[in-house]
């Protein structure tokens, strides 16, 4: 099974519609199968109390994705063959994003907002739930509201909401935790900007989805923090995973293209010499 890559825009795209668009296309080109942005309002992401006890927070104004680029980054999607996802962070972006969207993310933060997850759930439409900060109680409401209201596809994100993730915090055996009690595809939603991270979570432990924070030239907004890729370092990854997926194949026990010649010159059961009778006849 391939690996789902998703490369996670965030608030790197300077609210230009040209850096938005180039974000698409760095994506495709170094084999994502999705771009995701974020929805969000200040005034409606923090409460009056956080941003008076926090001031620079108004800075992130700035980082808002105007609602009527939405149309465009879909189309382009289309057009590059990529997947299109945002996140909401505020009720009727729900709606605001459901002509649009091919699927929702919702982030770690908001795993505890019920009546978010339950308006997602209602478009019908596959939801990627990111699980960082979480206990297992809190995945397990979070996952029933949806599965209450809904039968598409849902798939959990292992998440440690570190910017940027030690690797001693990692704790990628929790992705087969989440596995066997949901029941359900799990990825790793990567801060780490570790490719031994990325390649281990799918190696050893199966992550169906990666997704990563992407940055196209180390001057997006939050590339400093340090958990954001850029595209030469995250295109080595998958180029590598895609190198293990072609050498780890189906797993169905059958001949290969390479070797259809040689059943012909195996040795015959009838008295053990090669090759098979049917062969020899035809030499």
């Amino acid at each position: 099974m391939m690996t789902k890559f998703i490369a996670e825009v965030s608030s790197n795209h300077h609210q230009d519609l040209t850096r938005c668009i180039n974000f698409i296309n760095v994506a495709s080109d170094i084999g994502c199968d999705a771009v995701k942005f974020q929805l969000f309002q200040l005034d409606e992401l923090f409460s009056v109390e956080a941003r008076r006890a926090r001031p620079e927070f108004e800075e992130r104004r700035n980082w808002e994705l105007p609602v009527e680029y939405l149309s465009s980054l879909k189309d382009h999607c289309d057009k590059k063959e990529i997947k299109f996802s945002c996140t909401p962070f505020y009720l009727s972006a729900v709606q605001e994003l459901e002509p649009y969207v091919d699927f929702y993310k919702i982030a770690s933060y908001e795993l505890l907002w019920h009546d978010l997850i339950l308006e997602v759930a209602k478009t019908g439409k596959e939801l990627v739930l990111s699980t960082g900060m979480a206990t297992l109680s809190e995945i397990e409401q979070a996952v029933a509201i949806f599965r209450s209201a809904s039968s598409a596809d849902l798939t959990l994100l292992h998440c440690i909401s570190g910017y940027p993730t030690p690797l001693k915090d990692c704790n990628l055996s929790a992705i087969e935790t989440l596995r066997k009690n949901f029941n359900t595809p799990v990825g790793w939603s990567d801060h780490s900007k570790s490719k031994f991270v990325v390649e281990r979570s799918i190696s050893k432990w199966g992550a169906t989805t990666i997704e990563f924070h992407l940055d196209l030239d180390g001057r997006g907004d939050e590339f400093n923090t340090g958990h954001c890729w850029l595209p030469e370092e995250i295109s080595e990854v998958i180029k590598n995973v895609r190198k293990y997926e072609l050498i780890d194949g189906s797993g169905k026990k059958e001949p290969m293209a390479s070797e259809i010649f040689d059943r012909e010159w195996r040795a015959d059961p009838t008295d053990g010499q090669r090759p098979l009778i049917k062969t020899r006849i035809l030499l």
